[in-house]
């Protein structure tokens, strides 16, 4: 038998690189500096192109360090906020046009401290989730819908940097460079996939966002698991909280201190003196040694705590319990937990957008958990109230009442 040829190998052509249309601009960074690009964005039209680099990994703050913009007309401009001065007539310009941000809550709370505030926004991450793209990194969607390549190699440099390089100012002129075009595709694409008012009610609801602040912060430590005792736990808090401070007096991140693994071991060996500390894995470098005292402290201080102030195993919350623990606590709940997902799992394949961006996870168990006491008649209504009073948009709550609604009836019906 005479083998079958083999397929020829088709090679990918790789798609062009993006450059800047322009050239690279000037970094502005005197007032005089910023009242020419106010004068030159207040002559363009249409959207402005937004972004900012924060120095996350190095700073305790997350402040921007570089404002980049772009609009039609006016070209691209790179600020540096710490230096130009108060920026009121920037906002007066800009603040009343639609911006463009990719992943909008990464960079919205840095250009509201600095007086930066959108009117309107399109979001290019949230309108590729809602468009059902696989990933939806800037470069990922650049290239899938515009055709072209984009670098993305200093993306987790040290922005505070003082000069900054040129390599790394290309690298952020040309992350605004393709927002323009990219809006005007995936708006596009949303109008045909009959999706551009949920878009407009995402994008109008991100307007409003804040952070959210952590009860207990200190929770998050990595490999928390491992310290079984309350007093661990509160060697871990006090430290936690010791190195949190240091780090926001200091400006550099709190792992850059000592990192997690060092609270935890120290949690678990509880060290008594400098000298133990200092050999417990993990306290190396300059900052466990610097700050040896106040880690020392902190841990003498956990040792001191009574029983009744000592923390609780588990996070105290005010929302329904996690959901592995549902079938055991609550069997009926557990089986409305289990259909909703089924539900949700199929809605989300048929409408292609991801489940969390239908219903947020925390929003769909706070409703099972203790869903409206109605009538199966009054049940979606009664339901969609309760989603409306978690924020859930309009559209995601005509599309997801019904099915939570469902999943109650048929655990009620089963129990």
């Amino acid at each position: 038998m005479t083998d079958a040829p083999e397929e020829p190998t088709v090679e990918k052509t790789p798609a062009p690189l993006l450059a800047l249309s322009e050239g690279l601009p000037p970094v502005v960074d005197t007032p005089e500096g910023l009242s020419d690009v106010v004068a030159r964005f207040a002559e363009g039209t249409g959207p402005v192109a937004v972004d900012a680099e924060r120095a996350s990994g190095y700073r305790y703050s997350a402040r921007a360090y570089l404002i980049q913009l772009r609009r039609e007309g006016s070209g691209t401009a790179l600020i540096d906020p710490t230096l130009v001065g108060e920026m009121g007539a920037l906002q007066e310009v800009i603040g009343g046009t639609e911006w463009i941000l990719h992943a909008a809550t990464q960079d919205l709370p840095c250009l509201g401290e600095v007086g930066l505030h959108p009117g309107s926004l399109f979001d290019t991450e949230l309108a590729g989730r809602l468009l059902g793209y696989p990933r939806v990194g800037l470069a990922t969607l650049v290239e899938s819908a515009l055709g072209q390549a984009l670098r993305k190699e200093h993306s987790a440099v040290d922005w505070s940097k003082r000069p900054l390089p040129e390599p790394w100012l290309e690298y952020a002129a040309l992350d605004v460079e393709p927002l323009v075009a990219l809006r005007e595709v995936m708006r596009t694409e949303l109008e045909e996939a009959g999706k551009a008012e949920w878009a407009r009610q995402e994008f109008e609801f991100l307007l409003g966002f804040e952070p959210a602040q952590r009860a207990e912060p200190w929770r998050r430590t990595s490999q928390l698991h491992r310290v079984r005792s309350r007093r661990g736990l509160a060697v871990v808090r006090e430290l936690w909280i010791a190195r949190d401070t240091i780090a926001a007096q200091r400006d550099v991140t709190p792992s850059r201190l000592i990192p997690d693994s060092a609270i935890i071991a120290a949690a678990q060996a509880i060290p008594s003196d400098r000298g133990a500390l200092l050999a417990t894995a993990g306290f190396t470098g300059r900052g466990a040694s610097r700050h040896a005292r106040e880690w020392i402290t902190a841990i003498r201080e956990a040792a001191a705590l009574g029983e009744d102030e000592l923390p609780t195993r588990n996070a105290r919350t005010n929302g329904p319990p996690i959901p592995r623990a549902w079938a055991e606590k609550d069997p009926e709940a557990g089986q409305r937990l289990a259909l909703a997902k089924e539900a949700m799992t199929e809605l989300s394949e048929h409408v292609s957008v991801p489940t969390e961006n239908l219903l947020t996870p925390d929003t769909m168990r706070r409703v099972l958990w203790t869903p409206p006491d109605a009538t199966a008649h009054e049940l979606v209504e009664a339901v969609g109230e309760a989603l409306r009073g978690y924020r859930a948009r309009p559209w995601q709550v005509e599309l997801t009442a019904p099915l939570l609604a469902e999943a109650i009836l048929s655990a009620r019906d089963a129990s």
